[in-house]
């Protein structure tokens, strides 16, 4: 494997990086009310030359509308936007959003990139197993690691990992999660595949002050995507706001497909446990 890992090219422009970012909690409490019972792990992947041109895009659309200086930088977040809070408030002028809206749109559809969302039930997992039940962040960057993982090793590339730190202490258990995953593997993912796919055994973790595009994207998508793939599933019927819906149908096609049935169901979209 070691010989597979050195022909693999190695120049900046060849490697790849998935961002992850959570919508929902991962403790097993208030389960029995819709926005606790589900986790999502939203990843997206990028080769840098594309990411480069993604992140420079987003920057002009912070520019134009935010006050947004290299010092003081202005990071997009979902509930901040939505709220219209903070750096956000000019949101509150309906014009100025429907602007913004639109520029994040083309942005995110003129985007290169390759998602996936992984949606853990902690509900039914916790009526199953009970105390034995897995964290369920880590069943999930389980479940996202296994489809970069594969497309990696399809492609003949070597990638790494970042998400969005949390926590002292959620972020060490994470750490320590993808550390064994690397060196012991997990449920079908042998550890072989994962060296040879990824360039470190360390997960990165930036704050979310960091000014990481990635995570920012991943930031804006877990929620309405987590939602639509419930919807998707038929495990809720919640009406969606009519930007998340404009913005599934620009997201929708960069969902994870397998290669060769061009099937979203379990690639670029994962519900566990199944019902």
């Amino acid at each position: 494997m070691t010989g597979d890992v050195q022909i693999r090219p190695q120049a900046f422009d060849d490697r790849y990086r998935l961002y992850i970012d959570e919508s929902g909690d991962h403790v097993y409490r208030m389960m029995a009310t819709a926005s606790h019972q589900y986790l999502c792990l939203l990843g997206c992947w990028f080769q840098n030359p594309d990411y480069l041109n993604f992140h420079e895009a987003l920057e002009q659309v912070k520019k134009a509308h935010f006050a947004h200086h290299p010092d003081r930088p202005v990071v997009f977040h979902r509930e901040d936007m939505i709220n219209a809070r903070r750096e956000f408030k000019s949101l509150q002028d309906p014009a100025m959003r429907a602007t913004v809206d639109e520029n994040l749109l083309s942005v995110i559809e003129n985007a290169r990139f390759t998602a996936v969302a992984v949606v853990i039930d902690k509900y039914e997992l916790w009526r199953k197993l009970g105390d034995a039940a897995p964290h369920p962040y880590s069943l999930g960057l389980v479940y996202l690691l296994q489809r970069y993982v594969g497309f990696l090793n399809h492609v003949g590339r070597r990638g790494d990992v970042m998400a969005e730190a949390r926590g002292a202490t959620e972020d060490r258990l994470l750490g320590s999660e993808f550390s064994r995953l690397h060196t012991q593997g997990g449920q079908y993912l042998p550890a072989h595949a994962i060296q040879a796919a990824l360039t470190s055994n360390s997960l990165k973790l930036r704050q979310k002050s960091a000014n990481i595009s990635g995570l920012q994207l991943a930031d804006m998508l877990g929620h309405p995507v987590k939602q639509w793939v419930l919807r998707k599933k038929g495990y809720s019927t919640a009406p969606m706001p009519r930007f998340a819906e404009r913005l599934m149908e620009v997201v929708e096609p960069k969902l994870n497909r397998n290669l060769y049935q061009n099937r979203v169901d379990g690639y670029g979209y994962v519900v566990y446990p199944k019902k």
